[in-house]
């Protein structure tokens, strides 16, 4: 296992910061078992993302959408959150104001107990109608594609290329990372806006950005502390630096 060296003014934000703020992407995730759409063995080398995730998509095709999400959600539904997410659940419990911020739809980092998540690309388990808007979790439909008891069409409550972040998610989020003193960005490639914006907010507020990836990424420039590895062997070290920190 990869063990880490802690800098000074690391030390001294993970003792005295009381707004801390992480985002996290597909890496965390990915550690889990859950493919990720990018990177040698993603989903999208298989098929062709303009034909499944997009409204258009859905318009022309809802079936073979549905038949994608569903295949999808039986993939996640068996997969575990791993160490990276239950430290992240811990280190909500250690700080006055945390923020859990997230690219994955999982849903992995609430199994883990995190308490309350920021869903930038929004919760492939659950589903939106068209007309009513009204959301569930239902899951094994009989009729595909399926309808809302109102007579709508259900969709996945995902976003789609080409649309639009969910409004109030991403003002929290943006609000987390300018009021953040700490904020994390955790197994993202840092590619995909506005997402990838968030630590350069804190970062412009006076933040200490610390990144935790397996390589680095597109916004490594913004970080002032990075770790190149496995979020899963890394985060829990941080955790245990944070308690013995208050300890002494």
């Amino acid at each position: 296992m990869q063990t880490i060296e802690f800098e000074d003014r690391f030390l001294e934000a993970l003792k005295n910061s009381t707004r801390v703020a992480a985002l996290t992407g597909a890496g965390v995730s990915a550690e889990s078992g859950v493919p990720t759409f990018r990177g040698e063995d993603g989903l999208w080398k298989k098929h062709n993302p303009m034909e499944l995730a997009t409204f258009e998509a859905f318009n022309s095709n809802p079936k073979l959408v549905w038949e994608w999400y569903d295949f999808r959600r039986n993939i996640i539904r068996k997969i575990k959150p791993n160490p990276g997410h239950f430290a992240l659940a811990e280190m909500a419990k250690l700080y006055e104001n945390f923020t859990l911020i997230t690219q994955n739809v999982d849903r992995l980092h609430m199994a883990a107990g995190s308490p309350e998540i920021h869903e930038l690309h929004g919760n492939i388990h659950r589903n939106r109608c068209l007309d009513c808007g009204k959301m569930d979790y239902t899951e094994g439909f009989d009729e595909i594609p399926p309808k809302c008891a109102c007579g709508g069409r259900l969709r996945p409550d995902v976003v789609w290329f080409g649309e639009m972040l969910p409004a109030e998610t991403l003002e929290k989020s943006m609000l987390a990372a300018h009021n953040s003193e700490l904020f994390f960005t955790i197994g993202t490639s840092g590619a995909i806006y506005p997402a990838a914006g968030l630590p350069g907010v804190a970062k412009k507020n006076g933040a200490l950005v610390v990144e935790v990836n397996l390589e680095p990424s597109e916004i490594s420039h913004v970080c002032d502390i990075k770790y190149h590895g496995k979020s899963g062997e890394i985060l829990p070290q941080i955790v245990n630096k944070i308690k013995e920190l208050r300890q002494s």
